[in-house]
């Protein structure tokens, strides 16, 4: 490593998709900052020793009380622009799940609520780069 060389801190996260045969997506509203009040994905950090999909069905299930297993989830692609969160360098892995429709959700965790969005229907905007996420789920699922 070079004297003009350094290293940037990385962060790794988990986000997942959940939608329903329906057209319908589960948001959560985040309930801190940044983008306190927003509309996102469930997701999170990966904690040590995890994988990014153990992360992403055990975040499901912290923030939303929805219940995969791995084995539902299907990994849609990383999304890991150098600016997509304010807090520094996060690098996302994104899976997707279909549920049953009428799939009971509850807030738990960092959410302020979590609710069914028809996919035409959606909040104005998603916070992060979530919109991109989704967009891509859609297109690959349904």
């Amino acid at each position: 490593m070079t004297e003009t060389e350094t290293f940037e801190t990385i962060r790794y996260t988990a986000d997942v998709v959940v939608l329903t045969p329906a057209r319908e997506v589960l948001l959560i509203q985040r309930g801190w900052p940044p983008h306190e009040g927003a509309w996102a994905l469930p997701g999170g950090h990966v904690d040590a020793g995890e994988t990014s999909l153990a992360a992403a069905a055990r975040e499901l299930q912290e923030e939303t009380g929805v219940t995969v297993t791995t084995d539902a989830l299907r990994q849609i692609g990383v999304w890991d622009a150098p600016d997509r969160d304010p807090r520094g360098r996060y690098i996302t892995v994104a899976y997707a799940a279909v549920v049953p429709v009428g799939t009971t959700i509850t807030a738990g965790d960092d959410a302020r609520t979590a609710r069914w969005w028809p996919l035409d229907a959606l909040p104005e905007r998603l916070a992060f780069d979530h919109a991109a996420i989704l967009n891509a789920a859609v297109a690959s699922i349904l």
